[in-house]
């Protein structure tokens, strides 16, 4: 039996209430963003292959990443221990699953929220000590994580993880969706329409121009600083699923509060809009790469 119009929009307006790991889940598998961070994490690996010596083992920090597909690529070349940080428990025990049945042993899994722990310096050197073994990693990645942290606060938790956890010699990668297209079928034109409509709010979450401010400072002198824009598409038949993406893209409710009414008006737009033409989400997204001391021109 077909499914009306209505009842579709009822269910996509009630799966808001889903857990962000399924979100995820749903958002790696049916789109070409992780193809996107992985192909930019292997030429950062790349870069860092070329300038350390091939019998240092390298370490790594991922930060808000855990369960996604990156995960097989940065166990395999960091052997020297991955540190896996995140907020979400439930994926942290599926990859603790894993980590068992292929005994991959040097990955390590912190169950924590890291704006408390790494904008706070003391905090900082406290995690590397206790966590880490008192040893810095050479990547240091941050993939969809800065959406939680507010802009005003990003100098600092960059700095923190620059000057306490990234090795003298490293990498640190961070990747966003960008703050402004004029492209209407966008997640960025979705995010900021909604956002600013309901909650009065203005995306200052800008990833190039925090690149323009680090390149200013003195602090970040010691390696490139290098950025790209890049697109990437949406789309799964199934409406639910469909609308558990766009509900993890606009922070509900870990930022954003719509009410009920405005979650129905947010998912009958989005089902006309774009479900019941089959037409793809897109979303632009900004890659930021922070290189330290390689002695080499790094690659993005």
């Amino acid at each position: 039996m077909a499914r009306t119009a209505a009842y579709l929009i009822h269910l996509g307006e009630k799966v808001s209430k889903s857990q962000m790991i399924h979100e995820d889940i749903t958002w790696s598998k049916y789109s070409s963003d992780k193809v996107d961070i992985g192909e930019t994490l292997a030429r950062i690996i790349r870069t860092l292959d070329k300038a350390l010596p091939l019998n240092r083992p390298l370490r790594a920090l991922s930060i808000g990443s855990s369960k996604e597909p990156q995960f097989r690529i940065l166990q395999s070349a960091f052997r020297g221990g991955l540190y896996l940080l995140d907020i979400e428990k439930t994926a942290l025990e599926e990859v603790k699953e894993r980590i068992h049945r292929q005994n991959t042993n040097h990955v390590y899994l912190l169950h924590d929220d890291f704006n408390k722990i790494f904008l706070n310096e003391s905090k900082t050197s406290k995690f590397l000590k206790q966590e880490m073994g008192g040893k810095k990693a050479e990547l240091v990645t941050l993939q969809h994580s800065m959406y939680y942290t507010p802009a005003l606060s990003w100098y600092t938790l960059i700095r923190n993880l620059y000057t306490k956890i990234l090795a003298p010699e490293g990498a640190l990668y961070c990747v966003m969706m960008s703050s402004e297209t004029k492209d209407p079928d966008s997640t960025t034109w979705l995010y900021n329409h909604f956002a600013g409509k309901f909650c009065g709010h203005k995306n200052n979450q800008d990833l190039l121009q925090f690149k323009r401010l680090l390149k200013s400072s003195p602090q970040f002198k010691a390696g490139g600083i290098l950025s790209k824009t890049s697109r990437v598409e949406f789309f799964v038949e199934d409406f639910e699923r469909f609308m558990s993406v766009v509900w993890m893209i606009l922070l509900y409710p870990q930022v954003h509060k719509f009410t009920a009414g405005q979650r129905e008006e947010i998912t009958r737009f989005v089902y006309k809009k774009f479900y019941s033409k089959k037409k793809p989400l897109v979303q632009y997204q900004d890659h930021l790469v922070i290189y330290r001391d390689l002695g080499i021109k790094g690659i993005i």
